[in-house]
């Protein structure tokens, strides 16, 4: 009897974000990281639904090779994440997607890279971690050959990292005169005279301080840009 009521009164992690965004509409909810198989239809649905969970998903992918990500097991292939996007996209058609990537795993073939290359080319991802595979003593790959040559690791991470500069380049300037709510966070590490802040697709803003504080929201609007930071003034 204590199982079946436990079990009445359990939530969903759907559930559970709708009660959270319910609690107060101005608390800004960043809800980023998930795994691909955690990120259900029942949670993207959420996300839409309220205004204040941040409109920015990190979903990490590894490889855009299926057969890669096998040999990883992921738990998912190229068509079953590319589905994920799609979903995302079409019911957060605004929504900001990050990821991790690694290149150079075990066994990993030049279409393997190529596959990755097209993924990043479909997506167009707004961020991105990107790193080259090195062995972790005591994990299901440390029983692999790590057979990928180092100066491969490196061009090939090269190519993804400059594709990725790319494509945030070019979400940055979509920015460009437009006008976000920006959470301040910090003062800016490159001027004690900035403030830096967020957006709710967790694009990073500096801007002067004026007479805000920390915790605050302010409009910024938007007048440069590189591909990791936005700059403005507040209106």
């Amino acid at each position: 009897k204590a199982s079946l009521k436990a079990q009445k009164n359990s939530l969903t992690f759907a559930q559970l974000l709708d009660k959270i965004a319910k609690i107060n509409p101005l608390l800004r909810i960043r809800f980023s990281t998930s795994n691909p198989q955690d990120m259900g239809l029942d949670v993207i649905d959420i996300r839409a639904k309220h205004d204040n969970i941040c409109k920015y998903i990190h979903l990490p992918v590894q490889s855009g090779s299926s057969r890669l990500l096998e040999v990883m097991k992921r738990g998912y292939n190229r068509e079953e994440y590319i589905t994920l996007i799609d979903n995302i996209k079409q019911r957060i058609p605004d929504c900001s997607i990050s990821m991790d990537m690694i290149t150079g795993f075990c066994s990993e073939t030049e279409e393997d890279h190529k596959e990755t290359l097209s993924l990043m080319d479909y997506v167009k991802y707004d961020y991105g971690y990107m790193f080259k595979y090195s062995e972790r003593p005591n994990t299901p790959a440390a029983r692999m050959e790590d057979n990928i040559p180092e100066e491969t690791k490196q061009r090939r991470l090269a190519e993804i990292i400059d594709k990725q500069q790319e494509h945030s380049l070019f979400h940055m300037k979509e920015k460009l005169g437009k006008t976000y709510e920006v959470l301040i966070e910090s003062v800016s590490k490159k001027s004690d005279n900035h403030f830096y802040g967020r957006t709710t697709y967790n694009s990073a803003v500096v801007f002067k301080k004026g007479n805000h504080r920390l915790g605050d929201y302010v409009m910024v609007k938007i007048e440069d840009c590189t591909s990791a930071t936005l700059k403005g003034k507040v209106i």
